[in-house]
Parts: C-alpha cells; structure tokens; sequence
C-alpha cells in the first residue's frame, strides 16, 4: 500500500461511518413501520436471523475455523445483544419520540467506561465524570416533565442502553481475537433465536403477511442491519475506535431529524435540551477522539 492510498484511509472510513449513522437511522423509520403490522418480538426475530444468515455467506470461512471456545464467547455476547435489542424493540413499540429514544439509547456510549470501571477495574478517562452528569440531565429533562412519571418506552430503552454498554465492553474484548465478520453474524443469529423464542411464548402472531409487512422487514434485514454491519465492520479497520465513535454519536441526530421529516415528530422546547445534553455528554466522553479528529 503505497503513502497516498494510506493517506486516503482515514478519509474513506470516515465517509463510510457517516452513511453506516444514516442507515443506523434509517433502521429507526425501518423498524418504526413494520411494527405497524408485526408484533415487536417477532419481528426483531425475523429481522436479526435473516440478517446474521446473510452474513454467514461472506464469513462461512471465518465460522469454520472459529474454535469452539470462540463460539461459546460469541454466542454468550450475543445473548447478552439479544436481551438489549428485545428491550429496544419493545421500547420502541411503546415510544412516543423516536429521537428521544435514539438519545437514550445512546447513553451506551457514556455508560461503557463505568460499566469497564466495576466489572474490569479499567480507569476512564477524567472527561467521562463530567459527560455522566450531562447526560444524567438531559435524561431527568426528557422524563421529569412532570414530575417523575418515565413512560414505558423510554424505560425499555434505558434498560437497552444499560445492556448495550455491557455488550459493546464484551465485543471490543471479544473482537480481539475472533473475526468480526464471524462475531457479527453469530450474534445476529443469537438474537434472532432468541427474540423468536420469546416471542413464541409472548406474542400473538399475524395470520398474515401483508405486502408492506414485507417491504419494512425486507429494508430493515438488508439495509438497516446486514449492509449496516458489513460497512461498519470495514470502516472500523480502517480507523482507530476513537474516530469511529464520534463519527457514530451522529446516530441519534440523524433520528430526530428523519423521524420529524417522516412522522411529522416535533419536541417540545425541554426535550430538545435534554436531547442537546446528551449530545454534549457523548462528545465530552470522546473529547480525545472529537479533538483528534479535528487535527487531522
């Protein structure tokens, strides 16, 4: 690989992380409108398995060699992502703001140093005890509107991002040595199973699929998910995990801006501030990253 081609590295995989957040939003209108017609579980059932067998086509070779430790590690990880995205399916079957939810779900981001601090005595970084207390405040902004009275949906996304954080500490240690590709599609795969299975206890199930029904599944298995994954995982070797994530804190943003486009979503005046905190909590939890970023 030649100077300009190594020069050109950084570059690429920001401009691929950037369109992975429009997809990652995108998924968020995806999702929104087939639970129009599919019960949450099932179709999050549906949505992951397909998307992790598609996968398994460009990392057939890769689960091959996987040792069978590497698969156990994969599939607890990916136990632990299915529990995560029952409670953020589930949420957004009860949300009432997209782009709150988009928000509160990426609290993630914040939670994972503290989550590391407990579970593996890992030191965060100084920025991140001043990004807690922003996005502690922008959270009781988006739930205290009238006293403290959270509505469903905005609990099952916290639970979501309290998860999350757990999964993506799992992951990053996990990625070290296994595939992504391999990582990836088996977890997809887990999290598919396992949404079905609850939901074969929990839901009741369409007599039939309606074209639509199939249209917003198809989109959300292709395009918000499996596409979403393969381009995230490229562009992640291809830059440091610290640009990767500033680059990701856009997600929510582009949410709120779709889903006001798309649904006609407005917010009122104190959950754009809570909104805005949280944004600033996850840039100051990246500041390293955002100032890095800057000086490229």
């Amino acid at each position: 690989m030649n100077a300009t081609t190594t020069a050109h590295q950084p570059l690429k995989a920001d401009l691929i992380l950037l369109a992975v957040t429009l997809l990652a939003a995108a998924g968020w209108i995806f999702s929104r409108e087939a639970l129009n017609g599919f019960p949450p579980l099932l179709f999050m059932g549906c949505r992951f398995l397909l998307a992790g067998l598609l996968l398994t086509l460009p990392g057939r070779r890769a689960l091959i060699n996987l040792k069978c430790h590497e698969w156990r590690t994969s599939v607890i990880i990916g136990l632990v992502f299915g529990a995560a995205m029952s409670f953020w399916i589930v949420g957004l079957f009860h949300a009432r703001s997209l782009g709150e939810g988009a928000f509160i779900t990426s609290l993630s981001v914040i939670l994972v140093p503290l989550f590391s601090l407990f579970l593996f005595r890992e030191t965060p970084a100084r920025s991140m005890w001043i990004a807690l207390p922003l996005a502690i405040a922008g959270l009781a902004l988006l739930s205290l509107r009238h006293g403290f009275d959270p509505d469903p949906g905005q609990l099952f996304f916290l639970a979501a991002a309290l998860l999350l954080s757990l999964t993506f500490i799992l992951n990053s240690r996990a990625a070290a040595r296994i595939s992504a590709l391999a990582l990836s599609a088996i977890q997809l795969c887990v999290v598919g199973l396992l949404s079905l299975l609850l939901s074969a206890f929990l839901e009741d199930w369409p007599g039939a699929i309606t074209p639509s029904m199939w249209l917003w599944l198809l989109l959300s298995i292709t395009v918000g998910t499996a596409i979403r994954f393969l381009l995230q995982t490229y562009a992640q070797g291809l830059t440091s995990p610290g640009h990767a994530a500033v680059i990701m804190v856009l997600e929510p943003v582009w949410t709120a801006i779709i889903a006001a486009f798309w649904f006609g979503e407005r917010m009122a005046a104190i959950q754009i501030i809570g909104c805005s905190l949280i944004l600033l909590a996850l840039l100051v939890n990246r500041w390293r990253a955002v100032t890095g970023w800057f000086r490229r």
